[in-house]
């Protein structure tokens, strides 16, 4: 019984987000399903009795207005919701439910009674929570917590799911034998096309920062690009050389990507471009975003370029199932700071809700310094990992 028991601590937190926040009520569970009915005599039994006291013993205090359920053998203890703050938590203000969700025995309620535990008496306060659990499986109840923490181990907490594009939701090949090329063959008529707009102005202003700097630095394939004043067919001629250097060197910075994104998006609209993805990323997308799972995409390439390649992919227009999008401008992929940074943005209170799937080791690396759960991806075309990395691998999305 004892060690039933202590499998609390191990699950207590699993189903915390099937709750509905309205309901008014607990919002932790554990909890063990057998599909049998109890005979009446059982819920006076001793077997009930302690398990009753070990759990409330184990719960000592409840602060605030919340309660939370509980394990206890085949049954769920489910203490009342509304218990007044700082109380310690008894077993008579537990209702025992058996494994079909229905009520056995409740607390008694009487005219004396505090007014917040007699409203909250009524089974009805209990039955839409228990109907928002998964009970699509009748050979094991209507929940089982168990199968979704592997039975004994402590599940992490995710609220979030960051997602590399390239290697990770897409094959390296879209972005190194499609993407690329399409950005170096139609720069020059992207930008003799868009040169008096505002965002190729700034496109060009974004490139001849980046190429003083890399000048300076000795960065090989760098040419200085003139002055607006030096004309349109030498200002284009100069960002065009440097443009087809950052993409053979594949580099990873911002106002190369800016620009890429802005030539792909031509692309897109004319139909001459078609986001990949791997065939199990739509369904985890789906499966993630229906269990309420925030899911971002991390990637070098601008915002812009990681909406265009999942609102136009192989699989339809996946973005419904996005929250959100980061880029280099939230800082390098390869420095600790830009992990923790995205952590502070999404929501979550610590950086271990996060989980990071990317292909890429030393990213993997810098996102767990952070505090970040990481999982490596294993994709055709990826480049092979050392020896004894330390990550857990997958080779698809089904897999999590």
């Amino acid at each position: 019984m004892y060690s039933d028991l202590f499998c609390v601590s191990s699950i207590i937190l699993v189903a915390q987000e099937k709750f509905s926040c309205a309901i008014k009520m607990a919002t932790t569970t554990a909890f063990m399903v057998t599909p049998q009915t109890p005979p009446k005599n059982y819920i006076e039994s001793k077997q009930v009795k302690e398990s009753k006291a070990l759990l409330v013993s184990k719960l000592g205090w409840l602060l605030g207005s919340g309660g939370s359920m509980s394990k206890s053998f085949q049954h769920f203890d489910m203490p009342l919701s509304g218990v007044e703050k700082e109380r310690r938590m008894v077993g008579g203000y537990t209702y025992l439910l058996s494994s079909n969700a229905s009520v056995v025995s409740a607390p008694k309620c009487t005219d004396s009674a505090p007014h917040f535990n007699k409203a909250e008496c009524y089974h009805y306060l209990f039955e839409p929570a228990i109907k928002r659990l998964d009970s699509s499986s009748p050979s094991h109840g209507p929940v089982r917590a168990e199968a979704l923490n592997g039975g004994h181990e402590h599940a992490p907490s995710r609220h979030c799911i960051l997602l590399d594009i390239e290697g990770t939701t897409t094959p390296i090949s879209f972005v190194t034998d499609v993407l690329f090329p399409y950005a170096r063959d139609n720069v020059r008529k992207h930008l003799i096309a868009t040169y008096n707009t505002e965002e190729t102005k700034d496109d060009i202003k974004l490139l001849r920062s980046q190429v003083e700097d890399d000048l300076k630095q000795g960065v090989v394939g760098a040419k200085s690009i003139p002055p607006d004043v030096a004309g349109k067919e030498e200002v284009i001629s100069s960002v065009v050389a440097n443009v087809e250097a950052m993409i053979l060197a594949d580099r990873k910075i911002t106002a190369l990507k800016q620009l890429q994104g802005h030539i792909w998006r031509t692309g897109f609209q004319g139909d001459e471009l078609k986001g990949v993805v791997f065939e199990d990323v739509p369904e985890a997308l789906k499966k993630w975003h229906a269990s309420g799972i925030k899911v971002y995409i991390y990637s070098s390439g601008s915002r812009e370029a990681q909406r265009l390649i999942f609102g136009n992919s192989n699989y339809g227009d996946l973005r419904r199932y996005l929250c959100g999008f980061f880029d280099t401008s939230i800082g390098n992929k390869k420095e600790t700071r830009s992990y923790f940074e995205i952590s502070q943005s999404v929501g979550v209170d610590s950086p271990s809700e996060v989980l990071f799937l990317t292909d890429v080791y030393q990213e993997a690396m810098v996102a767990q310094a952070a505090g970040l759960e990481v999982i490596i991806s294993i994709r055709p075309g990826n480049e092979p990992l050392p020896e004894n990395h330390g990550f857990r691998t997958i080779e698809s999305f089904v897999e999590i």
